[in-house]
């Protein structure tokens, strides 16, 4: 079985989760597109239940985006996070004040 690991970004004008793969031979990377943190909690407990071994959050997530995230998996795969205290895409403003 082909390792799966998963990049999550975040943007407010995805109305509904938006998902490529890439083949790379001995693994999938999984690229996906949510609009809020609601979204990327669901779809973390899909791909968690589908087998990833690690969700990467972009740095659009929060702390708490992160831990939502992190507890929305139950402990099946590990949640890492690229970190923007204040993203340079929202104005200078964290995750959390953006979509929250």
């Amino acid at each position: 079985m082909k390792r799966k690991v998963v990049f999550m970004f975040v943007n407010g004008s995805i109305t509904e989760v938006r998902r490529m793969e890439m083949d790379l031979g001995q693994g999938l990377m999984i690229v996906v597109g949510v609009g809020n943190y609601t979204m990327a909690c669901a779809e973390a407990k899909k791909l968690a239940g589908e087998g990833v071994i690690m969700i990467e959050l972009c740095g659009g997530f929060g702390t708490i985006g992160h831990a939502k995230v992190t507890e929305a998996v139950e402990g099946k795969c590990q949640v890492g996070v690229v970190r923007f205290d204040n993203h340079p895409g929202y104005d200078n403003l964290s995750g959390d004040t953006k979509w929250m």
